[in-house]
């Protein structure tokens, strides 16, 4: 079947645009400090409080080469005093999963250069959340105008 030109040119360039648009989109670049530390705690997902305790805190040390890949081993440096040992072994877990998670880091080109082999000291918290506040109630107070 014999298609005008210009018809030829259409479909290509639909093709063209589909082909764009379905394209999977690239995480967002890492350019400062504040940008590693920000996706890391985007990617931390504390374990399920019925399995460990909440309010454990956990740092690790973990550096990247240029790539954004982890270089060497990550080091867990401080757990709360009350975690036992359940707590410890599900919050390394869940540390160590949140670095897969954000691996490889897509560091910008400058700061590739800048955050290869250096190590950083990364805390994750998982706080319980207070309980809640008690709305005042001012219902004697009413404003008057003047």
């Amino acid at each position: 079947m014999h298609r005008p030109r210009t018809q030829r040119i259409r479909y290509a360039a639909a093709l063209l645009l589909l082909g764009s648009t379905c394209a999977p989109a690239e995480p967002a670049q890492v350019n400062t400090i504040h940008d590693v530390f920000a996706r890391l705690r985007t990617c931390w997902r504390p374990p399920d409080p019925s399995r460990a305790h909440p309010g454990i805190d956990i740092t690790v040390i973990v550096s990247f080469n240029r790539a954004g890949e982890i270089l060497g081993h990550p080091k867990i440096t401080y757990e709360s005093e009350q975690a036992d040992d359940n707590d410890r072994l599900l919050y390394r877990i869940a540390v160590m999963e949140a670095l897969q998670r954000c691996t490889p880091m897509p560091f910008s080109e400058g700061m590739a250069g800048a955050a290869a082999g250096r190590p950083f000291a990364v805390q994750f918290h998982n706080r319980k959340p207070p309980p809640p506040q008690p709305a005042e109630k001012r219902a004697w107070l009413t404003p008057k105008i003047l």
